[in-house]
């Protein structure tokens, strides 16, 4: 597993993990504070996989993080739907580029 991390004025502004999974590489969870730094972590982690397959779950609502996703070329595989038992909550997916796992949100 690789975690990388970028820390400014001793706050944490974005980390992102690959794990291995059985075949490749899954990026998740990816949290930043702007698309600047979750490019730069997503870059790091693709450089240190390179030549793996990887995969990333990246939430719809984020246009950012899909346009980084397309940036470094990796493609939709599958669509998954967001549900919710009671009201939806109040919460922004700007920071997240992508969940850290589908069981974990």
């Amino acid at each position: 597993m690789l975690a990388f991390g970028i820390v400014e004025h001793d706050h944490l502004r974005g980390y992102g993990v690959a794990r291995p999974c059985y075949d490749g590489y899954k990026i998740g969870p990816l949290f930043a504070d702007s698309e600047t730094l979750a490019k730069s972590i997503l870059s790091r982690l693709l450089f240190e996989i390179s030549g793996e397959k990887v995969q990333i779950d990246v939430p719809e609502p984020n246009a950012g993080a899909i346009k980084l996703a397309v940036e470094f070329g990796l493609s939709e595989a599958f669509g998954c739907a967001r549900m919710y038992l009671g009201a939806t909550p109040n919460s922004s997916l700007k920071n997240i580029f992508s969940v850290t796992s589908f069981e974990f949100g």
